[in-house]
């Protein structure tokens, strides 16, 4: 026997799981794996017992593992952290996770208390902070197991974890971030056990830079980026949307059966009501039906029904679903798959108003007169039969009796809805909201994730029929309860503030159009101006610069107004299965008007404004998800024609380069403004443009050009184009030293580049 031997025998006889664990909890969080062989003079061959035994504690629930790979007692957390705010729980408070452990399934959530830390303490306002907001905190765990995590001070957003893709280049190993805004990569500072090619990965940025790279270090790996699918994947993970449901709330999903006709549920299975949805449309969750009133002093007038899925049946405050549904606020529409709000035994079985089947819903029965302003609204609670389920085009064709198989036996429903709308028409004809009509492109994605086509869905009369039957449900369910003084959660649309009109005013001359602000902004006057430009042919520039010149809609507690819809009173009431807002606005009903027993709780109505603002923020983060993951699938489909042209609009003008849209497939991509010409060119932010600063040829916003595509890049959705249309004629703008500078710079570069 060597002596070299001798040693590893002597530290494997000490090795045991009781040592290892007494090692951790004198100091945790200090040693990683090598750090503990040290600790424990463990060496040669015994190492290898070392990762077992650590892997069995792991296992068993005794140790985690933080982000650095140290390690601590299951139950020990240091008494000061940085915590970071994930959610807000079904009481209004805010629950956070140890920076160290954020993204790991087994981070313990605290929660954030601005107060005195002690068993009393509860219900106190979360630190005025919001979701994904950071703290130091003093942590004490009580003894019935709950953690809070008193705010020291309040931090800025800090080292966040990043979404990239490792893969091996000719230089080693690399992290290529899938933001489009990054510009470098990072070389990873270790690699994870296993770590293959192009595997996606999270993150951090580290202080340290090795050569001309910033070093990072890899807290896991989430899948792999080939594949088709990888798009979805990609912009779930990136904006930190759930994913999945529970064991928990699937099994309490698989537990519940339809309710019975009994109390204040009522028999509307007598209804004629159907369907009408696109034709790849998974879940059903309202159904309409109109028909002429018979009251001799309405003559001409409508009676309207909108029955909308009866989600507060199942859904019910405080249940493992309806922390779910808070949790994730909305369902995310992606074009290759649906991240749902609810378990598929609710979203697409038991509230999805499947034809000739029985389910509950919630109805408002609405009477308009012969100009479609609304006399009245009455709410009810039911059990239904949908008689038929249409999609858009077989709707449209019955409308102008041309019915398909489906609509014949809804015939007579259908040609009373279009009837209906008619009416409906003028009053919104009046009303006048915000006419924005951009279209609206399709991505089509085969079973392989791969990209098939972009397509403009078409607009039907039957579309704008569903839509203003849905306003009018909406209005009625907001003036219902605000006659009653009832607080929810209301749909707010603010007018838009100066600076946003400012921006659109500046730039509209460059187009030969005009907007002052000498008038009381109203939807009206933006309509007249998208008539303007679509006289033009500059609807969609146009359109788009209108819509990014409005408020952003938020739910809110507080206030009433929806400038774009031009309504005082307006809620969301129509889609529970997919919004989280709607599902409190029933709630609100049921209780308001004693529908049932499942209505709002006292908690949920003391929470109504951190509910708001946490949905709001959901949202934004579905709606950012489903661009990124649409702008990744279109740069996937276009990587395949690399040089070929395209004829697009420039949408945006910026001192780097011009960004344009392409006509067919709406894809947006940037065309720098070095690779414009031999020549510097500067930029008029008043005029949106781009000048030569010898030649005068410019570049504006809202011209049509013809491009080429030099690069795509799928994982970040990026592509850049090269500019054949030349710039049209000009004067040469005035040049400052800083210009002559620029333009100097600008001939050396094309030199180079040549």
């Amino acid at each position: 026997m060597t002596s070299a031997f001798v040693p590893a025998i002597s530290a494997a006889m000490t090795l045991s799981r009781k040592s290892v664990l007494e090692t951790i909890a004198a100091e945790p969080d200090r040693f990683d794996n090598k750090g503990l062989a040290r600790k424990l003079s463990v060496k040669g061959d015994a190492r290898r017992d070392l990762r077992a035994i650590l892997r069995e504690l792991e296992e068993d629930g005794l140790i985690l593992k933080s982000s650095k790979k140290t390690f601590r007692e299951a139950d020990a957390l240091p008494g000061v952290m940085v915590i970071q705010v994930m959610k807000i729980d079904e009481h209004g408070d805010m629950i956070g996770v140890p920076e160290s452990f954020k993204g790991e399934g087994n981070a313990p959530q605290v929660i954030i208390r601005e107060g005195p830390i002690s068993k009393k303490s509860k219900g106190h306002k979360s630190a005025e902070m919001s979701v994904g907001g950071r703290a130091l905190c003093r942590i004490k765990k009580r003894d019935d197991g709950t953690i809070i995590a008193q705010v020291m001070k309040k931090l800025g957003t800090g080292p966040s974890e990043h979404l990239g893709v490792l893969y091996e280049g000719g230089r080693g190993w690399r992290i290529k971030p899938v933001s489009k805004k990054a510009r470098d990569e990072y070389k990873p500072v270790r690699l994870p056990e296993g770590a293959q090619n192009n595997d996606l990965v999270f993150f951090r940025s580290t202080r340290r830079n090795k050569g001309d790279l910033r070093l990072a270090e890899i807290t896991r790996t989430i899948g792999s980026a080939d594949g088709g699918k990888s798009a979805s994947l990609i912009s779930l993970y990136e904006n930190e949307i759930p994913q999945g449901f529970s064991d928990a709330v699937i099994k309490e999903a698989k537990s519940l059966k339809l309710p019975k006709i009994d109390g204040p549920r009522e028999d509307l299975r007598h209804l004629p009501l159907i369907t009408i949805d696109p034709v790849d449309a998974k879940d059903f969750d309202d159904a309409v039906l109109a028909h002429p009133d018979e009251n001799s002093k309405n003559k001409g007038g409508w009676i309207i029904w909108v029955a909308i899925a009866d989600v507060a049946a199942f859904v019910t405050p405080g249940s493992e679903l309806d922390k779910a549904a808070r949790d994730k606020g909305n369902s995310v529409y992606l074009p290759d798959r649906v991240e749902p709000m609810l378990p598929h035994e609710l979203s697409s079985d038991l509230c999805s108003l499947r034809p000739n089947e029985d389910r509950a819903c919630m109805a408002v029965r609405m009477v308009f007169d012969k100009k479609g302003h609304k006399i009245s609204h009455k709410f009810h609670r039911g059990l239904m039969k949908s008689h038929a389920r249409l999609t858009y085009e077989q709707a449209q064709n019955g409308f102008l009796g041309s019915p398909e198989k489906e609509a014949e036996p809804v015939l007579d429903v259908l040609q009373n809805l279009y009837a209906a709308y008619g009416v409906l028409k003028q009053a919104r004809a009046e009303r006048e909201p915000l006419a924005i009509d951009l279209p609206e492109r399709r991505v089509h994605v085969n079973d392989k994730g791969e990209v098939t086509g972009v397509t403009v869905r078409e607009r039907f009369d039957a579309h704008k029929l569903i839509e203003e039957f849905m306003v009018q449900a909406n209005v009625a369910a907001a003036e219902a309860l605000s006659k009653k003084n009832v607080q929810t959660i209301i749909r707010l649309h603010e007018a838009p503030d100066r600076t946003k009109l400012q921006g659109l005013m500046d730039f509209l001359p460059a187009l030969d159009l005009k907007f002052t602000l000498s008038e009381r902004v109203t939807p009206k006057r933006f309509n007249r101006l998208l008539k303007q430009a679509e006289d033009k042919d500059l609807a969609e520039t146009v359109g788009m610069a209108v819509l990014r010149s409005q408020s952003q809609a938020v739910y809110s507690a507080d206030g009433s107004g929806h400038f774009g819809l031009n309504l005082y009173h307006y809620a969301h009431f129509t889609s529970p299965i997919r919004r989280y807002a709607d599902l409190v606005v029933h709630r609100a009903l049921i209780k308001t008007f004693d529908l049932g027993e499942d209505g709002t709780s006292k908690e949920e109505a003391s929470r109504l404004k951190e509910i708001a603002e946490y949905i709001s923020s959901t949202e934004r983060r579905a709606m950012v998800a489903e661009r990124d993951a649409k702008d990744r699938y279109i740069a996937a489909y276009l990587e395949k024609h690399i040089g070929a042209e395209f004829d697009a609009r420039i949408t945006g003008v910026t001192k780097f380069g011009l960004f344009i849209t392409l006509d067919e497939t709406g894809a947006d991509g940037l065309i720098p403004a070095r690779s414009l010409g031999q020549e510097y060119y500067a930029f008029d932010e008043k005029k949106k443009a781009l000048t030569g600063v010898e030649s005068g040829n410019t570049y504006k916003f809202g011209r049509q050009v013809r491009v080429r595509l030099q690069e795509a890049t799928p994982v970040t959705g990026g592509l850049v184009f090269e500019m054949l249309s030349k710039g049209e004629a000009g004067k040469a703008p005035r040049r400052n030293s800083r210009d002559r500078g620029n333009a100097s710079r600008g001939r050396k570069h094309q030199r180079r580049r040549r």
